[in-house]
């Protein structure tokens, strides 16, 4: 016989007391330290101009073929390399080291042909390479 009674256990509760009051703490703080300052853009004034005053730059155009052959302005060059053709484009750009260099390249041309192209502009002294594209709306 068992006369001693069953202990009953007490389920575990969570002091919500002490819960809410951490909580409170921790939004206090969070609202005192927290700045709410605008980031502003940034105060962009762009350039402008006349119609009158803007003149095209200067370039020489360089048309390159689906088998290699170059042409500048136009002129077909017997040029086969990167060196030939920087002579030719240093006696066309005579000196002018401003002038912009605009390739045509043919859809089926190498790339071989076309970075000996940009190579002979570098050779040149001519940094600025453009390249032109046809599009296919009628």
């Amino acid at each position: 016989m068992n006369f001693r009674q069953q202990a009953r256990r007490d389920q575990p509760e969570i002091n919500l007391i002490a819960f809410i009051d951490v909580l409170l703490v921790i939004l206090i703080f969070l609202m005192i330290s927290t700045s709410f300052s605008r980031v502003t853009g940034l105060a962009v004034r762009l350039p402008t101009v006349s119609a009158e005053a803007s003149t095209p730059p200067k370039s020489l155009h360089i048309a390159v073929d689906a088998e290699g052959g170059f042409a500048l302005n136009g002129r077909r060059v017997a040029a086969r390399d990167a060196a030939s053709l920087a002579q030719e484009l240093r006696r066309l750009a005579a000196g002018d080291a401003t002038q912009i260099v605009d390739i045509h390249a043919d859809a089926q041309a190498t790339h071989q042909s076309v970075v000996s192209v940009m190579e002979a502009a570098r050779l040149a002294g001519l940094s600025q390479v453009t390249f032109s594209a046809q599009s296919n709306a009628p």
